[in-house]
């Protein structure tokens, strides 16, 4: 008996409207999640180009360059999603360089299984994320892994900006006699991915603090105000961010737990689950050292641009290297780099 010989399409159609293995096969459907969901929500000329690479107008100013990937679960959490922090964050590291954002790439790792509205919602945040901050999606990546390999979706960007500080911003020039400025509360994006993972309630909506932090710098920048050194407190927070400049610098570092601002949502949630908020992540927080005579400058420079800055600590020549807590009942304690990261581990328990 012969077999029935048909001309249908061997490439698989999506079924229910989700992310199938097909739509990372380079073929008809890859083209037209590419079409449908990544240019419609980013409209960047150089994008539309569909070459394989942006081309970009020459910069006569010095470059900043940088990289960050995005495994946040769940990906649509209080206050944001992985869409618009993968644009914040990777904007924030640049402006810790004292650099504008200029340009970023997006890469996406997609799970099989992922709704295609999801993936939209998702798309259009970053969008819209990358116009608040003035910067330019240029180029992108598209790949999809099989179901049970990924937590929906995985985000890379990585992002170029041109350097307006006209002094470094590094950790080498933080010196003896700094003082250390906080932008805001510590802990809101932490402790809210924490409590939707968890099913947590409070009596006021806690939201993630994740926020894009140009206009901060812009702001100090244009107040002419010496920033020395400029960090955002993602990864491991704020204790983690000074002990890194601690040991860059060779300095050590004096905070005052009381100066710290915590909100009070954020001190329940870490008190109901151990932890200690000066770890937990925050997405649109910045710290900077400052000589004493920039200090009042400073604090305006922030203020204009909408934060909630508070002065927090010092540098001093000694311990070397190290951070010391001042606690609220006065003593006094040394604030390593160990504490749980509770947004990016794949379990909190």
């Amino acid at each position: 008996m012969k077999e029935e010989f048909t001309l249908s399409c061997p490439v698989p159609h999506a079924p229910g409207g989700t992310v199938t293995l097909a739509h990372g096969s380079g073929g008809r459907l890859m083209h037209q999640l590419i079409a449908k969901i990544f240019l419609s929500a980013f409209t960047d000329p150089a994008l539309h180009e569909a070459h394989d690479g942006a081309r970009l107008e020459p910069c006569q100013d010095r470059l900043a360059f940088t990289t960050d990937s995005f495994v946040v679960r769940p990906i649509f959490f209080p206050g944001g999603d992985i869409g618009s922090l993968s644009v914040h964050g990777t904007c924030n590291d640049l402006a810790m360089c004292g650099a504008q954002p200029m340009y970023l790439s997006c890469g996406f790792i997609i799970e099989e299984g992922l709704s295609l509205d999801a993936l939209a919602q998702v798309a259009q945040s970053m969008s819209r994320a990358a116009s608040e901050v003035g910067v330019r999606i240029v180029t992108g990546d598209t790949k999809v892994v099989e179901r049970g390999k990924g937590d929906g979706l995985y985000l890379n960007t990585a992002g170029v900006g041109r350097i307006l500080a006209p002094n470094p911003v590094s950790p080498e020039r933080v010196r003896p006699g700094q003082v250390v400025i906080i932008s805001g509360d510590v802990g809101a994006h932490g402790a809210a991915i924490l409590s939707v993972r968890e099913g947590l309630k409070f009596e006021t909506a806690l939201t993630s603090d994740a926020a894009h932090l140009w206009p901060a710098v812009r702001a100090l920048l244009e107040a002419e105000a010496d920033v020395a050194c400029l960090r955002d407190l993602t990864r491991g927070g704020l204790a983690t961010a000074l002990n890194e400049i601690a040991q860059k610098s060779g300095c050590g570092i004096s905070i005052d737990e009381e100066k710290v601002p915590v909100r009070r949502e954020v001190e329940g949630a870490c008190e109901m689950f151990g932890l200690d908020p000066l770890y937990m992540a925050c997405e649109g927080r910045l710290v900077a050292f400052v000589p004493p005579d920039h200090r009042e400058r400073t604090l305006t420079a922030l203020r204009s641009a909408g934060c909630s800055p508070a002065v927090i600590g010092q540098v001093a020549e000694k311990p070397a290297g190290e951070v010391r807590l001042k606690t609220r009942i006065g003593v006094e304690r040394v604030l390593d780099m160990s504490g749980k990261d509770c947004v990016r581990t794949q379990s909190f328990r």
